[in-house]
């Protein structure tokens, strides 16, 4: 069973189960600061969980949690406050936190949205030297979970390509596939957060390289 519509949740129908509830719908914009969305969210979550008890629970959540920037904002408190609730209700649950997830269309607030539509149309990006991100399409989502979601039981996982980009490599990946020089405004400052890295992502991804991975993101979804 799948609950959702979006972007993610599509990517998921060709692995619906019947005895698993994923559920991909929700608050999908981390700078959203209205308590309506985020009660409609967990309103909805709670509801599922009292009326599918013995389904397992596949919740995504976000990476953001571990950015020390945004502890307190109210898009990250949110999920926190989610993650507990199924840990704490759920007889059987995958927590996957989710670094910036990729597919075609969708939030036009994603980062690669974001810096694909400032190329394409020549505005100015604000590109900060120090920062990195973390990346994952979302066909590979729903692979890795096909793959592997037997063996993960009542624990909160983190699914990524196992890799810190930095948003310069990112930008030139950017400027290569849309062959469009970019106009970038460099800023000394920016951050990463420390994300550990599942070594079963490891696995998944080990036959493609960083430059490569980014290559069949945009390849794929741009």
């Amino acid at each position: 069973m799948i609950i959702g519509n979006g972007v993610l949740a599509n990517s998921l129908r060709k692995i619906d189960a019947d005895d698993v509830v994923f559920f991909a719908s929700g608050v999908s914009n981390s700078l959203e600061i209205r308590s309506s969305e985020f009660d409609r969210e967990t309103n909805l979550l709670e509801e599922i969980i009292a009326k599918y008890p013995d389904k397992k629970l596949v919740y995504f959540s976000t990476c953001s949690i571990y950015d020390l920037s945004k502890k307190q904002s109210k898009y990250v408190l949110h999920k926190l406050n989610v993650e507990h609730i199924i840990a704490r209700k759920c007889k059987k649950y995958v927590i996957f936190r989710i670094g910036n997830a990729v597919g075609k269309g969708g939030n036009k607030n994603t980062l690669i949205n974001f810096l694909s539509y400032s190329l394409e149309n020549s505005k100015i990006i604000q590109l900060h030297s120090k920062a990195k991100r973390v990346f994952i399409g979302v066909e590979d989502i729903a692979l890795f979970i096909k793959q592997n979601l037997e063996n993960i039981n009542n624990e909160i996982f983190n699914l990524v390509y196992p890799h810190q980009f930095a948003l310069n490599q990112v930008v030139e990946a950017l400027e290569s596939h849309l062959n469009k020089k970019a106009n970038c405004e460099i800023i000394n400052e920016g951050s990463f957060y420390e994300i550990t890295f599942e070594e079963s992502t490891k696995t998944f991804f080990a036959e493609t390289n960083p430059e490569e991975y980014l290559k069949k993101l945009f390849t794929t979804y741009l």
